[in-house]
């Protein structure tokens, strides 16, 4: 929601980053990292490798990626995620740091909080919720379902303040209003796409040079 600014920004990042293929075989098998997922319309998607470690609630609460939006908003969870990710350690894709800038852009046009719904920042491939790729598996997409004082629970909500998202983030997708699979009606849905992040610091690929060809 963005409701507080921390007291003090630390200097470098406190959550762990983390190689999910060297994971154990329990949160693998939750996080699928660097594996596919297909989309509504068939296509393969490849879901996020590297994760940000999360030990604690009050790590979550305490730790922002933006100066309005910290971790804790993006995990919050209910009984229809797998079991292994409903108690600590969790973890959240890298590229939820991108989403959280979003919804910063967000935050500064509507000139109020952001609020985002239970299951609705990410939700690992096997939620109960999740069919196929969703956006939500890669830690880009959010459910808001109040902007300030504002419930967004109807057509005309929604679209008015999916217009506002559009106009600041003019790349990202709101999802069409009606009470049909893959529409909304009781929130606004907006999402970056499929986008995996891979900071700096992660170990680079192990691959072939000579298959690879010369670098540019």
């Amino acid at each position: 929601m963005g409701r507080s600014t921390p007291t003090s920004v630390p200097t470098v990042f406190p959550l762990k980053l983390v190689d999910g293929r060297r994971l154990e075989r329990r949160l693998r098998d939750v996080l699928l990292p660097g594996g596919i997922l297909c989309d509504h319309g068939g296509q393969a998607r490849v879901l996020p490798r590297y994760f940000y470690e999360v030990t604690s609630w009050e790590q979550a609460r305490d730790t922002y990626l933006t100066p309005h939006f910290s971790v804790s908003e993006f995990i919050h969870t209910d009984v229809r995620e797998a079991p292994a990710l409903r108690i600590f350690p969790r973890y959240i894709p890298c590229a939820t740091a991108l989403l959280a800038l979003a919804l910063e852009q967000l935050r500064n046009a509507v000139g109020s909080y952001v609020y985002i719904g239970a299951n609705g920042g990410y939700c690992s491939p096997r939620h109960a919720r999740i069919g196929g790729a969703s956006p939500h598996c890669w830690g880009t997409a959010a459910n808001i379902y109040r902007v300030g004082d504002t419930y967004l629970d109807s057509h005309d909500t929604i679209e008015r303040f999916a217009n506002i998202a559009r106009s600041v983030l003019p790349t990202a997708w709101t999802r069409p209003l009606g009470p049909a699979d893959a529409y909304t009606d009781d929130h606004l849905h907006l999402d970056l796409g499929y986008v995996v992040t891979v900071p700096r610091e992660a170990p680079g690929e192990t691959f072939n040079l000579k298959l690879a060809g010369d670098p540019l």
